[in-house]
């Protein structure tokens, strides 16, 4: 096949950690011998009019390589741009926030209307984002798949734990917790760290920035580091006990995923994706907005085993390699639809 990506979001040098789970799902197809082009943004700055540029690239790459099929990630504008650009078939990925804008951002309802519309196929990245989407929009229904991005099952591995705190000079209390991600509300940062400072064991540590840090730090037992480099994401997740994305909600849960795979316990919300991959015993599932059942939650998931051998045979069923095949052949019928007629 020969594909034309298209996405928002994309690992670049000024942010390698932008879209991570895009590019190495390109990767995977890359392998799987398709053909690949992309028309991507690799940087967060640039504000809306980076979109213009991204339409201009795309219209552009659209014309040269005459895709068969185009690929695109989030709904509006990635997916918008990407229907614009070419007349192949259009197949598009909702993450979260793509579905959360529809009814909160002026005129985005209407844009993903058309963009659904037009898509051969819909993909989500969790059943919990399929109903969601469905239930704002009737256009998607009965043209959705659920896949998730995976995980690389290489990066993320089991390691020593005591090597990766050497690695980072840990000097800290046990049980380790970690979080990743930014420091927003929706991301339930300070009922974490209320909760940990009830639990009064361990070290809590924020890896990711935002408009909450300056409530986090300083915290008895908490360290925030803002953002890390990114290739020091999967030591930091072989030094941890416990992984801890207790969302107010969470559209697929990126960073358990992640740190199951590196056979780490995990306290993830319940609201959401994460109920559909973390089986008992590899973690706890809470309730976002009970800090009594999340004090709870890290006391049960620092008792569990530490290397958590659950934890990465489940994140093994979502591979990026199997990923990668399931979306190929949402790909390949799309075309083969576009074929047809």
């Amino acid at each position: 096949m020969r594909i034309l990506l298209v996405s928002q979001m994309y690992p670049g040098p000024d942010d390698p950690d932008l879209g991570v789970f895009v590019a190495q799902l390109e990767r995977e197809l890359t392998r799987r011998g398709h053909e690949i082009e992309r028309a991507v943004l690799d940087r967060r700055s640039g504000g809306k009019l980076r979109f213009l540029s991204l339409a201009r690239e795309a219209r552009r790459k659209a014309r040269r390589f005459h895709p068969d099929v185009v690929y695109a990630h989030f709904l509006v504008p990635a997916g918008l741009i990407g229907a614009l650009a070419s007349k192949a078939p259009l197949v598009v990925t909702a993450h979260g926030q793509d579905v959360r804008n529809i009814g909160a951002v002026p005129g985005v309802r209407a844009l993903t209307r058309w963009t659904l519309k037009r898509a051969s196929a819909v993909i989500a990245v969790s059943r919990f984002l399929a109903r969601e989407l469905e239930t704002t929009l009737p256009q998607p229904r009965g043209k959705i798949s659920v896949i998730d991005c995976g995980v690389d099952l290489e990066r993320f591995q089991p390691r020593d734990q005591t090597e990766a705190r050497a690695q980072l000079a840990w000097d800290g209390k046990d049980p380790l917790f970690l979080c990743v991600g930014s420091l927003t509300e929706r991301k339930n940062v300070l009922r974490l760290a209320q909760a940990f400072s009830w639990f009064k064991k361990g070290s809590l540590v924020f890896l990711g920035d935002g408009p909450l840090r300056g409530e986090l730090e300083g915290l008895a037992g908490v360290r925030v580091l803002g953002r890390v480099a990114h290739e020091l994401v999967p030591t930091w997740l072989a030094a941890c006990d416990v992984l801890c994305q207790p969302s107010l909600v969470e559209p697929f849960g990126q960073a358990p995923l992640e740190a199951m795979a590196c056979a780490r316990s995990v306290v993830a919300t319940r609201i959401g994706g994460p109920p559909e991959f973390v089986p008992p015993g590899a973690g706890v599932l809470v309730d976002p907005t009970d800090e009594d059942e999340l004090e709870q939650a890290l006391e049960s998931a620092a008792a569990l085993p530490c290397p958590n051998e659950a934890g990465r045979e489940a994140a093994a069923e979502h591979g990026v390699s199997l990923q990668a095949e399931k979306i190929e052949r949402v790909l390949e019928q799309a075309i083969a639809r576009g074929a047809r007629g």
